[in-house]
């Protein structure tokens, strides 16, 4: 069973996605049958917590939603966030961020996330700036792909990046590619955890980098916040940084199949020109529940938990495979269909199930932010574009896949939209 579920997640990528093996899981169909294999166990073992045989390390799959919900709302503590996967893995690009810390150290260092990230608030206090800058990235974006008559995941890529680095560093940051190329290389390494070596020449390279932005402090930018909202030293304002741009590449990632989810589906796609964002954003949140950009939460027991009638140990690995729950028939409705209004008329508030951002006191600092920036470009690149799929195994009249490769996804973009006088 392991290698059934939790070989095709690590061989795609946990922190950094691979693209051969993401594609060859989709060909495969290997994400439907891990899904298949997690309902075959709850049928068998029943749904309380399904322990896993694993060398050196106490781990059990949560399979009941009451289960999740319980996790989700006591953490971090008696379930903490910072597990030992994780620390391995985010420790080569953010030893000191919020994920890796626990305890008041962890406290001080996520309010100070939330402070510049307006996290709870739908409209982030630089929404101005961001959206003018989402706008921008996204219309050369779709002014490139009408001159070339495609648009692929390079070429979305292309504009999506240079954007997350005006967002969070600045506009001077805009062609500064070796900060990515370091955070990309970073994260590479992080896939292995603690098997990989670290790169503390890189890691060192890549704060100084960061903190010259922040010292500079560009006005509009998640930089200058850093630089202007008051912590404490070991909050280690910079280290906070690399969490936000790597989390706005699987980001992307969802915002790049929420284009396809809506071009693969008229009907929905029809209603964007009067939309006010929520129909978006909601098409966002559809994304990632189809196709989960964290595969599997974790948290560590802090201390031997009663579970049932049986106690898991402290330090036993608790996991939460996403897609398990947001593709579960029994307790999701149309569970293979695209529904972005779900998000908006309160079918998906159950805090049980559908965890895009995860949910509780944990929950993702950055979510408002990153539904608000998905939602502009999104916006911008359809208001100057008219991609139609060519590549991509979306059909509006079956069930979705339970993977979708977004390096394999390829529109095609006329030269002109009729009436918009571009030649």
């Amino acid at each position: 069973m392991l290698g059934g579920v939790l070989g095709p997640m690590l061989a795609q990528g946990v922190i950094a996605r691979r693209p051969r093996m993401t594609a060859l899981a989709q060909r495969r169909h290997l994400d439907d049958r891990a899904d298949a294999i997690l309902r075959r166990m709850r049928e068998r073992y029943g749904a309380g917590p399904l322990r896993l045989r694993v060398p050196g390390r106490s781990v059990a799959l949560l399979l009941d939603p009451d289960d999740v919900h319980r996790v989700l709302r006591d953490s971090p503590e008696p379930f903490a966030a910072d597990t030992r996967e994780k620390r391995g893995a985010l420790g080569h690009f953010q030893p000191h961020g919020v994920l890796v810390s626990h305890g008041a150290v962890r406290e001080e260092r996520r309010r100070f996330a939330e402070a510049v990230l307006d996290t709870g608030h739908p409209v982030h206090r630089l929404a101005g700036t961001i959206g003018v800058t989402a706008r921008e990235e996204a219309a050369r974006c779709a002014d490139l792909a009408r001159v070339t008559g495609t648009l692929d995941w390079p070429a979305f890529a292309a504009a999506w990046r240079p954007m997350v680095r005006r967002i969070v560093l600045g506009d001077a940051a805009r062609e500064d590619r070796e900060v990515s190329d370091l955070l990309t290389a970073l994260r590479g390494r992080a896939n292995w955890s603690y098997l990989a070596t670290r790169r503390p020449d890189r890691l060192r390279r890549l704060r100084r980098r960061l903190g010259a932005y922040v010292d500079a402090a560009e006005p509009g930018s998640l930089a200058g916040l850093v630089a202007a909202v008051p912590a404490p030293d070991r909050a280690d304002r910079v280290d906070q940084i690399p969490q936000w741009l790597f989390a706005f590449d699987p980001a992307g990632m969802a915002t790049f199949r929420a284009l396809a989810l809506l071009v693969a589906h008229p009907d929905v796609l029809a209603r964007v020109p009067g939309d006010d964002g929520t129909l978006l954003r909601g098409a966002v949140l559809e994304s990632v529940r189809l196709w989960p950009t964290t595969a599997v939460v974790l948290r560590d027991t802090t201390a031997p938990t009663r579970w049932g009638g049986a106690t898991l140990p402290a330090g036993t690995a608790l996991g939460v495979v996403s897609s398990f729950f947001h593709r579960d028939p029994a307790t999701v409705p149309g569970a293979d269909r695209f529904d972005p209004d779900r998000w908006s008329d309160g079918r998906a508030d159950d805090g049980r199930t559908l965890l895009p951002f995860s949910a509780g006191p944990v929950v993702c600092p950055g979510r408002e932010l990153v539904l608000l920036v998905a939602a502009e470009f999104l916006r911008a690149l359809l208001g100057r574009a008219t991609p139609a799929l060519t590549d991509g195994p979306l059909d509006a009249a079956r069930p979705l896949p339970h993977g979708l490769d977004p390096f394999g996804l390829r529109f095609a973009v006329p030269p002109d939209r009729p009436g918009d006088g571009r030649g």
